[in-house]
């Protein structure tokens, strides 16, 4: 399994909640998670995704943490076993 396969399944999960999950692109600002989750009744989350067992890199982590301090919520997700709980925790935000 790697970090694509787990891409993918997060999109079709979040689509089947009824939400979009497009890709988070910022030219001039690295680091940035990979998806926006954007569930029904405005709830909304970052989401890095990683392949098994890998961590964020530390400009990552700066950037996770900047987006927290912001208000957001900020997933990393390495297992498909993860993406139902993300989901959940982003709905009830």
């Amino acid at each position: 399994m790697n970090e694509k396969f787990i891409e993918q399944k997060l999109v079709e999960a979040v689509k089947k909640a009824g939400g979009l999950a497009p890709k988070f692109v910022s030219p001039g600002l690295n680091g940035v998670p990979d998806r926006i989750v954007l569930l029904p009744a405005g709830h909304i989350g970052f989401v890095e995704l990683k392949s098994p067992g890998k961590r964020m890199r530390p400009l990552q982590l700066r950037r996770k943490k900047q987006l927290e301090r912001l208000g957001f919520h900020v997933y990393c997700i390495d297992e498909v076993s993860q993406i139902g709980g993300v989901i959940d925790e982003i709905r009830s935000s």
